[in-house]
């Protein structure tokens, strides 16, 4: 399914001048179009979420028209090298193994774990406020791995289920305490549910950032600026409270420029003293 998607958030028109071959077309995208928040199918056959906003806003700080593919994502890396696309819009998770073979942005979020937790339940400030409690966990999930290594260390008891949906019904019917998912996700189905409510986070050390053929630095370093033009223009700040009804906090990597291009620490960062900005030759 191809379509060409318009941004829906208004009244943000600052613009990135730029004078390489990326500066004009199409820029051709993908991702994985059943990953909520971040994007999902809609009654017209659409796709929306917080990542198809994101595409959108670099099309338009870029003053390019954005082609963008649902597809599972297991194909998105393979069609990316065979040049299908300029670069995959599906959050992807840096990590050194992934850095050998692609370049990536700068994060444009970090990829956090998030407990969800029943709305009176009371505030969770660490894993061990957690002990003895029963959590949902999506079957299989890298969550369900994370909670069942520290099973005998915190004395939880895991539930699994074939899906995240479940997990988080299984806290609403009282059958588990807390549901642990990604932190999106899991404020996803918090702003959904009133009957539930975000809990504590634990910090991954790891982002997300969006991927490029290694033979495309160009097209790397442009986007790159214009994720960090989204962050210092506020545009992420919005996008986050539209799909996760959070307000980013000071420092972190959704409202957070990087020096240089890339991921610090990683194959494919290049150090560059460049100013963030959204007025770029």
């Amino acid at each position: 399914m191809k379509t060409l998607l318009k941004s829906g958030i208004a009244g943000l028109s600052l613009f990135i001048v730029v004078s390489s071959a990326h500066a004009e077309g199409t820029i051709k995208t993908a991702l994985d179009g059943t990953f909520a928040p971040h994007a999902m199918p809609t009654l017209d056959g659409k796709v929306e979420g917080f990542n198809v906003d994101l595409v959108n806003l670099i099309g338009e700080r870029l003053g390019k028209e954005v082609e963008l593919t649902s597809a599972q994502f297991s194909g998105l890396i393979p069609a990316l090298q065979a040049k299908t696309y300029d670069f995959l819009a599906a959050p992807v998770t840096v990590n050194a193994e992934r850095a050998a073979n692609l370049l990536f942005t700068e994060g444009f979020m970090d990829t956090n774990f998030a407990f969800v937790v029943p709305a009176d339940a009371p505030e969770y400030a660490s894993l061990d406020d957690l002990k003895g409690k029963t959590i949902a966990v999506n079957k299989g999930s890298a969550y369900d791995s994370y909670l069942r290594e520290r099973e005998a260390e915190f004395g939880w008891t895991v539930e699994s289920y074939g899906t995240n949906t479940d997990a988080v019904a299984a806290v609403l019917a009282g059958r588990a305490d807390a549901n642990l998912a990604g932190a999106t996700v899991a404020a996803w189905a918090a702003k959904q549910n009133p009957q539930i409510k975000l809990s504590y986070e634990i910090q991954t050390g790891l982002v997300w950032g969006l991927a490029f053929r290694k033979d495309d630095e160009e097209g790397r370093n442009l986007i790159d600026k214009a994720l960090e033009c989204l962050k210092v223009d506020g545009s992420m700040a919005m996008l986050s409270e539209k799909w996760f009804g959070v307000v980013p906090a000071a420092g972190t990597t959704i409202v957070t420029p990087s020096k240089g291009y890339g991921v610090p620490g990683l194959e494919g960062y290049v150090e560059d003293d460049h100013q963030p900005s959204c007025e770029l030759n």
